[in-house]
């Protein structure tokens, strides 16, 4: 039977090749509905309304999952995930939130002051 040992690492390299440089390079959409292409949310709701929190939420956590770099950039706002981030943090994958936190200081002092 093959090693499971190397999964985890195989799979935060995955959301770390998606990383933006900066955070500063997430330019997407504060406010409104924004509907996400198929690639993103092929499962059910495609449209989103950033004005409803619990459908900000859902957004933000499908494009963290789902999204490749040009995605993120795309649908993502900087100040938005921040404000997001010590909730989001506990919707996303281990591996998703460990890339994400170590990336950007930002994040990982967010989810500190939470806790």
């Amino acid at each position: 039977m093959a090693s499971q040992s190397g999964l985890p690492d195989l799979r935060r390299a995955k959301f770390a090749r998606r990383l933006p440089a900066t955070l500063s390079e997430l330019a997407g959409p504060q406010r409104g509905p924004v509907c996400l292409p198929l690639h993103l949310a092929w499962s059910g709701l495609t449209t989103f309304d950033l004005d409803q929190p619990r459908l900000r939420m859902s957004y933000y956590r499908i494009v963290l999952a789902e999204g490749q770099h040009d995605d993120l950039v795309q649908y993502l706002d900087r100040d938005l995930l921040v404000d997001l981030w010590p909730t989001l943090r506990t919707l996303v994958s281990r591996d998703a939130r460990e890339v994400w936190e170590s990336a950007f200081g930002e994040l990982g002092g967010s989810a500190r002051a939470a806790a």
